[in-house]
């Protein structure tokens, strides 16, 4: 997948600025799919020569003029397209599994680290993962909101990414009781 889909995806929200697509990368979509502010607005030029968003100039007092984007007809259908093509199988590429993989004969405190930073650091997604869920039901429940809400898209990939983070507490979890269990006595 491209950095193309991603962005497309973000706006069947509807008319945004570069730099509020940049907002939308950060909060929700980066989880995801990693892109620089350099990267996005690169592919949002691309994009708008290819027919798939249009951009339009807001002009603005005091500040620099802004770019708005919105998708196209061409856009939507290349979107469609992509949804409804099967995804090449994902593949692991996690550094800390082949450090794990590497640690036997190594310094046990030094994988218990490496392994409760990723915890933390899993502990703090899952909870910003949860507070964006907060914000989308609003008071409402899961059924309700399901079944109002415009677009399922964002919340399913939400939910997607926390099972993720969930079971990665989990896996870290039950490696430091394994390191914990083959603790040298003493």
């Amino acid at each position: 997948m491209s950095l193309k889909y991603a962005v497309l995806a973000a706006l069947l929200e509807g008319e945004a600025s570069g730099y509020e697509l940049s907002k939308v990368f950060d909060v929700s979509l980066a989880n995801f799919w990693a892109s620089t502010p350099q990267q996005l607005y690169r592919e949002l030029e691309r994009l708008a020569q290819d027919g798939l968003i249009e951009a339009r100039v807001v002009r603005q007092e005091r500040r620099p003029d802004k770019r708005m984007f919105t998708l196209t007809e061409a856009g939507r259908r290349d979107l469609r397209n992509f949804a409804a093509t099967p995804p090449r199988p994902t593949a692991i590429r996690d550094e800390l599994l082949i450090k794990i993989q590497a640690m036997d004969g190594a310094d046990p405190g030094a994988t218990r680290a490496l392994v409760e930073e990723r915890q933390a650091w899993a502990r703090g997604k899952l909870a910003r993962y949860r507070r964006v869920r907060e914000r989308l039901l609003a008071g409402r429940g899961e059924d309700e909101y399901l079944r109002e809400t415009d677009r399922v898209g964002p919340y399913l990939m939400l939910m997607g990414g926390i099972g993720f983070e969930e079971e990665n507490v989990r896996w870290c979890e039950r490696v430091l009781t394994v390191l914990k269990q083959r603790a040298p006595l003493g």
